[in-house]
């Protein structure tokens, strides 16, 4: 499974660090040991969906831990039963 998440908390972060709530749904994501990539726009990660499931959830809930008043996450989500999908396998040809 692959999947896109845009997490837009409010405030984004704090007066030192403006970046600070999205950083900790990125530090998440990084603790998962998945494959990701962090974008201008969201983070792309993979992985089973028995992982992928539950991460969404604590990516979604560490930016409200992390301090934000409240926060919305936006998913895209990509499966297929017929071959296995890879961030590599999508982008290969345009790198």
């Amino acid at each position: 499974m692959i999947v896109e998440i845009q997490c837009l908390p409010t405030p984004a972060g704090t007066p030192d660090n403006p970046h600070a709530h999205v950083e900790a749904a990125i530090a998440v994501i990084q603790a998962s040991g998945l494959t990701y990539e962090v974008g201008a726009l969201g983070t792309t990660l993979e992985g089973e969906p028995d992982e992928v499931w539950p991460l969404l959830r604590r990516i979604h809930e560490a930016c409200l831990a992390a301090g934000a008043e409240r926060e919305i996450s936006i998913v895209k989500l990509a499966e297929s039963t017929a071959r296995p999908l890879t961030m590599q396998g999508l982008t290969h040809k345009f790198r």
